[in-house]
């Protein structure tokens, strides 16, 4: 194995330790062995890491960038590189790090697109609809009950253990990006929902964790993809808008929450962001919603008829 190859494989053993989560070691172990097969052509050896500079990483960046990769995308894998690097400093492997001072792409600018409450609501009280034959309406209806009731990330959602759960204080304990805990509190409508589910869940396959709240048909922990389809599916069956998938759940809860007056710092608590500033990206919409409704009804907003 090459030097390179063996640095990233203590790196993510590394994260192994830190208990990272297995998305995250899917994603930067993809990216940093596409970054070695880019400085291994035609199956040739890769630079020894002491030959990796400034410019080096800035001829990746440029190929990412000639490929058309968002963004987003660019940013995840130039983390992924930066975190190699650093911990190759760290354990003295190379005498400086060069990734450092790379310069990420800023990320444009937009806001999320989030439909009304009177259609989120539609959408979680339809779900789970005995006409639409699913196998388990019930289990359908309490995950978008905690997906806008409590705004959980989908992940955090089928991370959910019943022990997780205190249902005589209505509150559930999440665990959120980098293992972060917080307590969230779920209404009526989620409790009603969380005891028709429980009533009637099937029994965890053997060997399964037997904790998960949300299972699948085989017994098991529901996958994050699992989940995914299934908003999908109402969305498209009940909403009519295909495009409405777990995240617009969240950014919904957080809109409408601070249209019906909650303060930004509550919101931020509620949603586990770490910085306040993601979290400002709601006034946003907010105000364009006003800035909306402004143009359409204030007469000093409308062009004068001449």
């Amino acid at each position: 194995m090459s030097e390179l190859g063996s640095a990233i494989d203590d790196y993510l053993g590394s994260l192994v330790l830190r208990d990272e989560s297995p998305h995250t070691l899917r994603n930067y172990e993809a990216d940093l062995r596409e970054f070695t097969d880019y400085f291994s052509p035609q199956g040739s050896e890769p630079p020894a890491l002491a030959g990796f500079d400034l410019l080096a990483l800035r001829e990746w960046l440029a190929h990412l960038y000639e490929r058309e990769q968002k963004p987003a995308t660019i940013r995840r894998k130039m983390a992924s590189l930066r975190g190699l690097f650093r911990y190759l400093s760290r354990e003295r492997r190379i005498s400086r790090d060069p990734a450092r001072l790379l310069r990420l792409p800023k990320m444009p600018k937009s806001l999320p697109q989030v439909p009304n409450a009177e259609v989120t609501n539609a959408l979680v009280d339809g779900a789970g609809r005995d006409d639409l034959e699913q196998p388990y309406p019930k289990r359908d209806h309490l995950l978008f009950e905690i997906l806008y009731g409590c705004g959980l990330r989908i992940s955090e959602a089928v991370g959910l253990n019943t022990d997780d759960i205190d249902q005589s204080e209505r509150w559930l304990r999440v665990r959120g990006k980098g293992k972060k805990e917080r307590q969230v509190p779920y209404g009526s409508k989620s409790a009603d929902a969380l005891a028709a589910y429980l009533s009637e869940r099937a029994t965890p396959a053997p060997g399964a964790d037997s904790r998960a709240v949300f299972l699948n048909h085989r017994g098991k922990r529901i996958t994050a993809r699992g989940a995914w389809n299934i908003v999908r599916f109402y969305a498209a069956y009940v909403a009519g808008d295909s495009s409405i998938h777990p995240h617009t759940l969240r950014h919904a809860f957080a809109t409408h929450l601070l249209s019906d007056g909650a303060d930004l710092r509550s919101i931020q608590e509620l949603l586990g962001h770490a910085r306040l500033s993601t979290t400002q990206k709601y006034t946003r919409v907010s105000l364009t919603d006003l800035m909306r409704v402004y143009d359409g009804a204030h007469p000093k907003a409308k062009d004068s008829a001449v």
